[in-house]
């Protein structure tokens, strides 16, 4: 079995790391370099860096700060924010990620998946995937850092985004984001079964419990946190150390 991963998430915003509640209310984490560094030090399996204002304010993730965080880490590096063509793909890749994430260039046409993942390789394509649940009950997919509700039913178009060249998920749930009351072990587990490439949780970790319960009822092949690593709440090793001893293969 593969070992699971866990993933520090830096969201960022004009430079510096943020973090908000539902994805607003954000207060500033520190400086994206610093806690890269950081990160890889600790023992971190990868690292996600997403420009949140990218697409909203209709600008490029700065390939300079990338080029700053690459340099100093050694771990797989995955970038997102506002990414709209293969080109821009390119401009990241070469800038020192490692992985794309996509979201609502994905959406509004999907053939970016399959352009990039015969490209750069599948291994390269992330589908980020931000999902909240509807007044029926139903996970829709929502776009522009949340801003923005579609019509797509997550599960049904996490389906779509592995036919299409995805080669892994990012997964998530805008309603348990910054809560600190557990991932969305439902809906990861759905879209874990529905595919068969790896599915990264993300959005509601709050302490060491919720790892063990993503991981293991969530079916989830790695974690993604923020706040409590930011904050240093949990520390990773300690977290590796814990998962080890309730039989959860990871890499020390």
């Amino acid at each position: 079995m593969l070992a699971k991963r866990i993933i520090p998430c830096l969201d960022v915003k004009d430079g510096r790391t943020v973090k908000g509640t539902n994805f607003v209310n954000l207060r500033d984490a520190g400086d994206a370099v610093e806690l890269a560094r950081a990160y890889s030090q600790q023992g971190a399996d990868e690292l996600v860096f997403l420009d949140i204002s990218a697409t909203d304010e209709k600008r490029q993730t700065l390939s300079e700060l990338v080029k700053k965080v690459a340099a100093e880490i050694n771990i797989p590096f995955t970038v997102g924010g506002g990414i709209s063509s293969v080109e821009d793909i390119e401009i990241l890749l070469n800038s020192g990620a490692d992985k794309i994430s996509i979201n609502t260039s994905a959406v509004k046409n999907s053939q970016i998946l399959n352009d990039a993942a015969r490209r750069f390789g599948a291994q390269c394509v992330v589908l980020a995937i931000d999902a909240k649940i509807n007044s029926n009950g139903v996970w829709k997919v929502f776009l522009n850092g949340g801003r923005i509700e579609t019509d797509l039913d997550a599960i049904e178009w996490a389906k779509r985004g592995a036919d299409s060249g995805a080669g892994e998920i990012l997964l998530t749930s805008m309603n348990a984001d910054g809560t600190r009351d557990g991932f969305e072990i439902e809906l990861t587990r759905a879209i874990s079964e529905a595919v068969n490439i790896p599915v990264i949780a993300s959005g509601g970790a709050g302490k060491l419990e919720d790892f063990t319960e993503v991981f293991i009822a969530g079916k989830a092949d790695a974690a993604l946190a923020a706040s409590i690593f930011h904050f240093r709440e949990i520390e990773i090793p300690a977290l590796k150390e814990y998962l080890r001893a309730q039989n959860i293969e990871v890499r020390i």
